[in-house]
């Protein structure tokens, strides 16, 4: 497998992110719903990666620059068929680094609060992010889950 970032350019990461966005909204309320569609994640703040198998696309996760120190875990995704493989955790530990390798000293998320969300929430504590009080314009929500990790 590799990891490549990726200039949302192609249908395939299209259509990928598309069903993200649909899923998320299939489950959460409109107003609880953060995932970033195409447009919201062409932004200068925003790094974003695909995971490919070969030629396939397996998975995706960005990361969103919120301050010179601090930024937020976007658009985790894996392929549904590709769940509890490892990808999640091989594209986490690659944002990790990458988010040191860019000078960031925190890293913090939003998933969600209900049951679908549990496997993220554990890749999450695997990997080292505990819970934490909303940040940046988050607002205490039931429907969502806050995270962080000092990197």
């Amino acid at each position: 497998m590799k990891i490549i970032v990726d200039d949302l350019s192609g249908p395939e990461i299209a259509g990928f992110l598309d069903a993200h966005v649909r899923e998320m909204r299939s489950l959460t309320p409109p107003e609880s719903v953060h995932a970033l569609d195409l447009d919201g994640l062409r932004k200068p703040e925003i790094t974003f990666w695909s995971v490919l198998d070969g030629d396939v696309l397996v998975g995706c996760g960005a990361i969103k620059r919120l301050d010179a120190l601090h930024a937020e875990v976007k658009s985790m995704r894996t392929a549904p068929t590709r769940k509890q493989r490892g990808i999640g955790s091989l594209l986490l530990k690659h944002m990790i680094s990458e988010s040191e390798r860019m000078g960031f000293t925190r890293l913090s998320l939003e998933t969600g609060a209900t049951e679908f969300f549990l496997p993220a929430r554990r890749l999450y504590e695997k990997h080292g992010f505990d819970y934490c009080e909303p940040f940046a314009d988050y607002r205490l929500d039931p429907n969502s889950v806050y995270m962080t990790r000092v990197l």
